[in-house]
């Protein structure tokens, strides 16, 4: 029977549901991921669009920002409705079957709809918190001058409000072999 992928929410179905992982792990990984990739849409055709990124737990929402004028802003202001991914890349799972190669990695999709933050108070902190989480060791206004008004009208910072996400860990510490293929080395495993 096909699945009714029309009338339920973006994460309703896994392939692998043992690899499905819960609100809290989903929730560490957006505190520590690096890149986040956030996809948009211009009538039919997808972009992706690799950026920094940190996740405000508080507000439950991914903050970024772009430049004023551009490719994601023009995307957004036409469709604010986004996904984003980010993902942590463990070893290499090699096998003796094509089918069976695999890597180990963890990753989390949300899905929700993008807005322009309009304060600039808020513009400013939410700034100064993407520095901090890159650059902690930072003092602002002692290593760095702080974001002036000035910077704030080149660029445009987001939110992602969060509506549904999803994660998923695939940390095997091997790939599946077939006895009908000779073993490979245990170096290939190292």
């Amino acid at each position: 029977m096909p699945r009714d992928y029309a009338t339920r929410p973006p994460a309703a179905f896994q392939r692998l549901p043992e690899y499905k992982r819960e609100d809290d792990w989903i929730r560490e990984i957006l505190h520590r991921g690096q890149i986040a990739h956030i996809a948009s849409l211009w009538d039919d055709q997808p972009f992706i669009h690799p950026t920094t990124f940190f996740y405000d737990q508080a507000g439950h929402r991914l903050i970024f920002h772009s430049n004023i004028a551009g490719r994601l802003r023009a995307n957004l202001e036409r469709n604010p409705k986004v996904c984003a991914e980010v993902s942590e890349m463990g070893r290499r799972l090699p096998s003796n079957i094509a089918l069976e190669f695999s890597l180990q990695y963890r990753s989390v999709i949300v899905f929700g709809t993008a807005q322009f933050i309009q304060d600039a108070e808020e513009q400013t902190a939410v700034l100064h918190k993407l520095i901090e989480k890159y650059f902690g060791e930072m003092e602002r206004g002692r290593d760095y001058r702080p974001v002036t008004e000035k910077e704030l009208r080149q660029t445009s910072v987001y939110e992602i409000k969060i509506e549904s996400w999803s994660g998923k860990e695939n940390w095997k510490e091997r790939a599946d072999q077939s006895n009908e293929w000779p073993a490979l080395d245990e170096n290939w495993f190292k």
